[in-house]
């Protein structure tokens, strides 16, 4: 990753009844519509998100947050759920005075945005979707690991924050310091574990088969070709399902958008125009 790369200007923001979660809003061209931008999970919408931020706001406005219990998102004693997710990222727009988004998943993130769509499609005009899929479980190995995060998770809650702490240290971060420049190590250190520990037994209960073929707006779904994190012939699964789907193809894996990101970004860019384009 890129050395302290330049971020746009961020705030704490407090959502009344929800918390205080951390956004960035960028308002872009006069009249421009404007993308919501949905990080995965263990990321934070910094960590996800810093090589677009610049290339997006020159097209379009842009908001992000850090989703609950990742960077310095919402802090809660109740159960991590997508669908909270989805209602925080539109009470921060409520707070900005946006009305109508472009919501822009990746990952976990993909989840967050079709239920943004599902719960204030009045809303959402178009989605973009991207390294994600319909449902992330399938295998009778996939659901095992997904069963033990929620195990963990609720051990997490009964373990002190310092045994919390060295645990994470010993078995995530130390391996990320060998990878990231200290900036993203910094920022994974934010996290709160034991939401998401939570989130990740969410991802493993999200399936939006049974109702995704109702998704009556503009999609672009952007796929990561050598995914080696959510295979290929999961992420086809959205636009063969939805209505209209147009996609778009990235020679990258799961973090093509930082390790690819002279391919991602450009393609980023065309995906939201091009769902623009169809809904006007």
């Amino acid at each position: 990753m890129t050395a302290h790369p330049p971020l746009p200007h961020g705030e704490s923001v407090e959502l009344e009844g929800r918390g205080t979660t951390f956004v960035r809003h960028m308002p872009g061209p006069p009249g421009a519509p404007t993308v919501l931008l949905l990080h995965g999970w263990t990321a934070s919408m910094d960590l996800n998100f810093f090589t677009c931020f610049g290339p997006l706001a020159e097209h379009f406005g842009v908001v992000a947050l850090d989703h609950r219990g990742h960077g310095r998102g919402i802090r809660s004693r109740k159960t991590f759920r997508l669908e909270d997710c989805a209602d925080d990222a539109m009470a921060v727009c409520d707070h900005l005075g946006v009305e109508f988004v472009i919501p822009v998943g990746y990952s976990m993130g993909g989840a967050v945005a079709s239920l943004v769509w599902k719960q204030h499609g009045a809303r959402v005009p178009a989605l973009v979707l991207c390294a994600t899929a319909p449902f992330f479980h399938h295998t009778r190995q996939e659901r095992l690991g997904f069963l033990s995060l929620g195990g963990l998770a609720a051990l997490a809650r009964v373990t002190p924050t310092q045994s919390r702490e060295w645990l994470t240290e010993r078995f995530y971060l130390q391996r990320k310091r060998d990878q990231w420049e200290a900036w993203a190590v910094e920022e994974a250190e934010r996290h709160d574990w034991r939401m998401v520990l939570e989130a990740g037994r969410a991802i493993g209960r999200f399936d939006a088969r049974p109702w995704m073929s109702e998704i009556d707006v503009p999609t672009s779904v952007i796929v990561t070709m050598r995914d080696s994190v959510v295979p290929l012939q999961r992420q086809v699964r959205w636009f063969e399902g939805i209505p209209g789907a147009e996609a778009f193809r990235v020679d990258g894996d799961h973090d093509a958008v930082v390790a690819n990101a002279d391919r991602f970004v450009p393609t980023l860019v065309r995906a939201v125009h091009s769902v623009l384009e169809r809904a006007s």
